[in-house]
Formats: C-alpha cells, structure tokens, sequence
C-alpha cells in the first residue's frame, strides 16, 4: 500500500509539472505570435482598442503576469485573490519617470485589474512596457513574495517575455484612458483561433494522391463519366491546396523578411546615431584635453612670472632698507657734532645780541641801571626794595669787560635742544624788555 500510494504521489507530481510546463509553454507561444500579428498588423492600420489583435495581446499578457500568483492573506487568515497590478506597482516603484503613481491616482478606475490593464496600456504608449518587466523581474524578493512556484515570472521564460516585447517599442499606439474600456469585472480570455492552423505533411499529401489513384484505378472499370469528373476535381482542389498552401508560405516568409528588414534599419539607425554621438563626444573630449593642457600651462607661466617678480620685490625691499639704514645712519650726527653744532649755536646768538646792544646808545651806565630799575619796578613793585639794595653794591665789575646785560646768565645746557628753546625764549623776552625800557625810559636817545 506505501508503494503505491508513493507511485501515486509520483505520478501526480509528474503530471502537475508536466501541466505547469505546458502552461508556461503555450502561454509563452501565443505570447510570440501575438506580438507577431500586432507588428504585422501595424504596417498597415492604427493599433488602438477595438483592435482583435491587440485584445488578444492584452489578454495573453494578462494571464502570463497572473500565472500562479498567490492570494493576499487578510487579518482573519483569509486568502483573496490578488491582482497583477499590486505586483507591478510594488515592484516597478523604483523606475524613473514611471506611470505607475498616475495610474494609481486615476479616480474614474477603481478596480486593480482595471489599473493593470491601463498600466499595460500606458507603457505601451510610453514604449517602456519591456524595461517596467525587466525592472519587475530584478526585484526578485517581491516577484518571489508574490508568485508561486513553476510560475512564469519565477522561470527562465520570463527573460525571454522581457526581449520579445521589445519589439513593441516600434510601434505608436493610441488609447484612451477614461475606463469605458477598462472593464476589470470580466477576466481575460485569449483567442487561440487565430493561431491554431493545420498544416498537412508532403509524405501525407502524396499518401492521399496515391490512395486516390488506386481507388480510380480498381473502379476503371465501371468508371462513368462522373466519377471521372469527381476525380480530376480531387485532382485539381490539390493543386489548389498546393498552391495556396506555397503562397501562405512565400507571404509569411515575405512579412518576417520585411519585419527583419525593418527591425534591422531602426538598429542600423540607432547604431549610426550612437556612433555619432560617440564621435562627438570624443571630440569634446580631445578639445577639453587641448585647453586643459593649454590652461595648465598658461597657471605654470603665470606661477613662474609671480615668483619672479616676488623675488625681485624682496631683492628690491632689502636694498630699500639697506640705503635707508645707510641715509639715516650718516644724516644722524654724532654726540661730538651736537656739541659742536651747540656751542657754535650759541656763540652765534651771543654775537648777534651784541650787535643788536650795541646798536643801541645810552648816556651812562647810571642811565642804563636806571632804566631797568624802572621797568622792574613797574613790572614787580615787591622787587624795588631789592633793587635799591643792588644799586648799592660796590662797582666790582673789571673795567676791560663790556658792562651790558647781554651778560647777564642763561639758563639750561647748549648741547641740547632744550636749552636752544631756553636760550630763544631769553632772547625774546630781553627784546621784550629792552622795548620796553625804550617805552618808560625819559633819558633814552636814540642814535
């Protein structure tokens, strides 16, 4: 009883594969086909939704991108059937540019079937439909999370799903997205008439012939003119056959002939616009190298003329300070030359002040005391009686010296610049006084 029970199980998964495998199969076959008959269909009218072969294409899609996908689990443990559309737009959210937010916003659409059949719509009028599946099937964590196994997208047909519908991007396709036409009440349902066709052997087609023949040979005999004529039209509708099936032929392969022609100028085209593009930007390339190269060397002798002129500004500085040291170190006398110069100083006011003296006349020294005890007096009354008490000092002074009040002491030292001020400011106000003595002075005669 194990045994057979295990042989059973055996041969039930054997026939599961073998279904999935057929599934995947056909559905991949029609899938070509379909693609196929839309291309050739394009060369002659508009593709748009009341298209039969663009329905068809939408429903083989449709049940390839819901082959063996898994339910959604609610919160109770049930699972609901779910739509491919929940797959894509989880799974093509990272493309950029993407229609999947507008699909997703679309109010008059509500069902997600629907919102999967306006996406595919979509994409086809974007010509992207082969990149948001290429895209979908890299995420492969979401496309494992949502899908069974033995599915298509699980499988190695789906990379061959991916370049066929590259073929699409050559056609223009116009929809209307407003939901008259994007029913998701209804499932798809593909049309395998279109595709299913009988083709006859050569080995049996002149089995049949011969088998004819030797039915009209054995009833020669009683042959009337009517079978006769049944005969030569048997003869005839196989030629006929024959023929038509020679032409069906020579126009398919004449279709696949202009469809590689075609799909061989538009990769000739791009080809050629790649290449001149890349021409281009060598170009570019060659041209930013050049003026890199020319910039680069137009810094190095900029570079080069800066340090030279810094290097000659410090040169230039150096001997600026050099001379100015030099200036300054022979214009600043020495403390010799000061004192030189100080006493010169001095014995030249000292001879102008005699000169200046001696311009002046006065009838006698008793007049000359006079005066300047007067003007002392009138200047500082508290001073007279000092004054009297100099006029009564013993005449002391040596008869071979000029009795005159340039002798009269200076105050400070002649070998600083102070004691020039002092010396100055003594001359002015002896000038001072002496002009004044001129003033109050009753016996001043002048010369």
């Amino acid at each position: 009883m194990a045994s057979q029970s295990l042989g059973i199980n055996l041969s039930r998964k054997k026939g599961a594969a073998r279904t999935s495998a057929v599934e995947r199969k056909n559905l991949i076959t029609v899938c070509r086909f379909s693609v196929k008959t839309l291309i050739d269909r394009s060369c002659f009218e508009t593709i748009d939704d009341s298209s039969a072969e663009f329905i068809n294409f939408v429903s083989i899609l449709e049940q390839i991108l819901s082959h063996r996908l898994k339910g959604q689990v609610t919160w109770f443990g049930y699972e609901s059937p779910r739509s491919f559309w929940d797959y894509i737009r989880t799974a093509c959210s990272r493309v950029p540019h993407s229609c999947i937010s507008s699909i997703q916003n679309m109010e008059n659409i509500r069902l997600p079937r629907a919102k999967g059949r306006a996406w595919i719509r979509a994409a086809l009028m974007e010509k992207r439909l082969s990149e948001y599946i290429s895209v979908a099937l890299r995420d492969f964590r979401t496309t494992r999370r949502c899908y069974e196994d033995g599915a298509i997208m699980l499988g190695e047909e789906a990379g061959l799903l991916a370049d066929m519908l590259i073929g699409l991007n050559a056609i223009d396709f116009s929809f209307c997205l407003k939901g008259e036409g994007l029913d998701g009440s209804c499932p798809a349902v593909i049309d395998y008439t279109p595709y299913l066709k009988f083709t006859q052997s050569s080995d049996s087609i002149s089995s049949d012939e011969e088998e004819m023949r030797t039915v009209g040979s054995s009833g020669s005999e009683s042959s009337t003119p009517e079978k006769t004529a049944a005969l030569l039209f048997i003869n005839q509708s196989s030629c006929y056959s024959k023929c038509k099936r020679v032409e069906q032929k020579y126009r398919m392969v004449l279709e696949q002939k202009g469809y590689l022609e075609e799909l061989v100028r538009l990769r000739e085209a791009q080809l050629a616009k790649a290449v001149a593009q890349n021409k281009v930007v060598l170009q570019r390339l060659s041209e930013m190298e050049v003026t890199h190269k020319l910039e680069k060397e137009q810094l190095q002798y900029i570079v080069r003329e800066l340090q030279d002129q810094l290097t000659v500004l410090k040169n230039h500085d150096l001997r600026s300070r050099q001379e100015l040291t030099a200036h300054l170190t022979n214009q600043w006398p020495s403390p010799g030359a000061l004192h030189s110069s100080a006493v010169a100083l001095e014995t030249l006011l000292y001879q102008e002040q005699v000169c200046h003296w001696e311009e002046k006349s006065f009838h006698s020294l008793e007049q000359l005391s006079a005066d300047i005890s007067l003007s002392q007096v009138s200047l500082d009354p508290s001073q007279s009686q000092e004054a009297e008490g100099k006029q009564e000092l013993p005449h002391w002074r040596s008869e071979g010296k000029e009795d005159t009040p340039s002798l009269r002491g200076l105050c400070g030292s002649l070998t600083s610049v102070a004691s020039y001020k002092s010396l100055a400011s003594l001359k002015s106000s002896e000038c001072l006084a002496s002009s004044t003595t001129e003033l109050t002075s009753p016996g001043h005669t002048p010369l």
